[in-house]
Parts: structure tokens; sequence; C-alpha cells
């Protein structure tokens, strides 16, 4: 239907406003609030835990993000929350989170509490499986354009607490305190009609501070437009970007070895190679060896989902869950070595049931009566948490696939 101005045309986003008000939820919740408030028991203390019973297939352990998202969404409620840290570690089973409070406090607040923990557990894991593939490369997240302009900010948070060094989206980057990167579309290029005169209208143009680097790939073949590039900017070119998609690419890492053989050659070996354009972690860990760094969207914005499930796990200080959960208020502890362990919140463990090593409780205070309490790490912070729980997994992997469950 062409529009004819009667219609008021809108972005389909809901406001931070809508969402803190418990209007992003789905209907049933609003039902039951209405028939528990009928029947008098809407005020009955529960308790209810986040965890996921089962990940994606190949997929040992998820990491948690949205941490500072729940908070801002429960704050001022009348709830007690703990959840492990932002960037955590978690495992099948595990409690991720738990809510306690009467139910109508946080009842239609399920769907949206769900919706930011799963979709941000989902990218950043990602992003980390991704990280660990091309450990100690340049690793920047193009994927915006995969997802609603109103959640991009969240997925760029996500993916850069996961592991990349960068996101490409301004909104994005300002929202977590960093500055955005990235190089130049096929469209500059395509508009000067002419790879040579776009490279050098660029470097006339943008801030010295900003490295060089030469999308080449539009018109030529890659160690064409890479020599050409270089000739053209000599040590000014940072770096030459491949983005070469599908329908031509062939054999990539041959592709790049011939442009580093043939850089390296004419005397350019300080020209680093970046590559892009639907990369997932086989094709990161096959490149890492020769390319200097990375570009990745699609596979990071629409990842394999880490189902998190939110469930009532006792009422009234009586342990009770659906068929499949386990009921009780639970902790979760872990050694140095990974060795995970899940026990009854009543109970404490002094040390690991596995190897005897000294353990430490991963679910901590973030909200009590409504007040946060905990510390919310800025996404710097949280990014270098969870960059150190990987670097403890790169030297313990593989990993015991499940907690031990102790009651």
């Amino acid at each position: 239907m062409i529009h004819d101005g009667l219609k008021r045309l809108k972005l389909y986003a809901a406001s931070v406003d809508d969402v803190l008000a418990g209007r992003v939820t789905d209907v049933y919740f609003v039902r039951s609030k209405e028939v528990l408030e009928r029947e008098g028991i809407s005020r009955q203390r529960v308790v209810a835990d986040v965890h996921a019973y089962g990940l994606p297939p190949g997929y040992g352990w998820g990491m948690l993000t949205g941490v500072e998202e729940v908070a801002a969404l429960l704050e001022g409620k009348e709830v007690d929350v703990y959840a492990m840290k932002e960037g955590e570690i978690f495992r099948i089973y595990e409690p991720v989170m738990e809510i306690s409070g009467p139910y109508d406090a946080f009842g239609v607040y399920e769907s949206a509490l769900l919706g930011v923990l799963r979709q941000g557990s989902s990218v950043s894991t990602k992003a980390a499986r991704m990280r660990m593939r091309c450990w100690g490369k340049p690793l920047i997240f193009f994927g915006i354009r995969c997802v609603h302009p109103a959640v991009s900010p969240a997925i760029d948070r996500a993916a850069y607490i996961g592991g990349c060094d960068a996101v490409s989206n301004v909104l994005g980057a300002e929202m977590i305190g960093e500055s955005p990167v990235g190089t130049m579309p096929h469209a500059l290029v395509i508009l000067f009609g002419d790879q040579v005169k776009a490279w050098l209208a660029f470097d006339r143009s943008i801030p010295q501070d900003i490295p060089r680097i030469a999308l080449c790939d539009t018109f030529l073949d890659e160690r064409e437009e890479a020599l050409l590039a270089a000739k053209a900017l000599g040590a000014r070119l940072h770096g030459v970007r491949l983005d070469t998609p599908s329908s031509r690419r062939g054999d990539m890492k041959k592709i790049v070895q011939e442009v580093r053989w043939l850089l390296n050659i004419n005397g350019f070996s300080h020209v680093k190679i970046y590559v892009s354009g639907g990369l997932g972690e086989e094709e990161l860990e096959e490149l890492c060896g020769m390319a200097d760094g990375f570009g990745v969207g699609t596979v990071i914005a629409f990842p394999p989902s880490i189902d998190l499930a939110l469930d009532i796990v006792e009422v009234e200080g009586r342990p009770i869950s659906k068929r499949g959960k386990l009921p009780s208020s639970k902790q979760v502890y872990r050694c140095d070595l990974f060795h995970d362990t899940i026990v009854p919140r009543r109970a404490t463990l002094e040390s690991c049931p596995r190897c005897g090593g000294r353990v430490d409780p991963l679910l901590r205070p973030l909200i009590e009566r409504g007040e946060i309490v905990g510390d919310l790490p800025s996404a710097r912070e949280a990014r270098s948490y969870a960059m150190a729980r990987l670097e403890s997994l790169r030297a313990l992997e593989p990993i015991d696939p499940e907690p031990l469950l102790i009651s």
C-alpha cells in the first residue's frame, strides 16, 4: 500500500518506559496477576532462579551478559536478587540469577528479564567462542545491520563483553564508553568509480589518528587491489581489508596467502591484512595464523540461543518446582580448576569435592529490597573479567561439561 499521509509511520520499538512499566510482557503474566490478586494470593513470597537446562550442540558453557539491564529493570521493586557477575562463565543447570520476593512484584517482568539475559548471553557466548578461535588478534563487531536498530546498542555491548575488541556502531560504542572502529564501505569506492581515488580521498579527509585500512576487493582481484593500495598510500597504509563475497570467495586461506606474499615481495611487509564477510568459528581458526585481524557480524548478531529459563523453586519457604527442575534456593561454588558444585542455599561448601581446592560462591547479592547493593562494572571492566575467565578456560579445556550436584 502506498503511504498516503493519513497513516503515521513508526519504528516498532518499545521505549525504556514501556519496558520498566512491565508492558513488554506475555499476556498470560498479566492474566495470572489478575487471578492471583482476585484470589488473594498474589503476595506469596517466592524464589525463582534463572538457568539453562540445555546448551547449543557443541557448547560446554555459556557467558552471562545482561546483569546490568536486569538491575535497571528490577531496581525499586520489592525483591532481592543474587546474580553471577557480568561476563561469568556458566554451565547447564547452574542458576545464574535468583530473584525472591512477592510474586506480584516481579512476575510481569519475566519476559523482559529473560529477553535481556537470553539475547545478551547468546551474543556474548558466540563472541567468546569466536575470541577463543583467534586469541590475540583484533576482532571487531560489524553486526548491527543484522538486528533492529532499537536493540543494536545492547547487541554491541554483549559482543564487546564477550570478546570483540571494538564495535562499529556509533551509538553502541558511545553507550559503552568506547570509540567506534571501522574502515570504509564498498559504497565509497563505487561512488568514486576508482578504488585508488577513493583510498586517496579517504587519506586526505579522515583524521590522522584513524588507521588507513583500504578495502581491497571491489573491482579487481584481492591481491591486485592490495598492491595498488600499498603503492598509492605507501607507509601511510596500515592495512587492507578483504571482504570477498561468498559467491567469489573460493579458498580464503589461499587468497590471504597470496596477498601476504605479494605485499611482502614488493616491500610492503608492514601492511596488515584484515578479513571480514561471513566468517564463522572454523574460518577464524583457519585464518588466525596468517591474517592480522577480523571483522565479524552475522554469526555473532544471530547466534545459537542460550535457552535461559526462569522457574519458581520455592513458595513461602517450601521447596517446589515443575517437573524436570530442581526445587530450592541454590548456590554455585567454583574452584580454580573450574570444577563447579551446586548446593542448596542453606548448605555451605568449604572445599571442592573433586580436587579439594578452595571454592568461591558465584551468586552474590545484587539487589536487596529493591536497592542495588552489588557492583555494576563498566563494559570494559566486565570484558576484562570475561577475558580472564576465557584465559583460564584456554589453559584448562576440556573442562567438566556439567556441575556436581550435592543436596
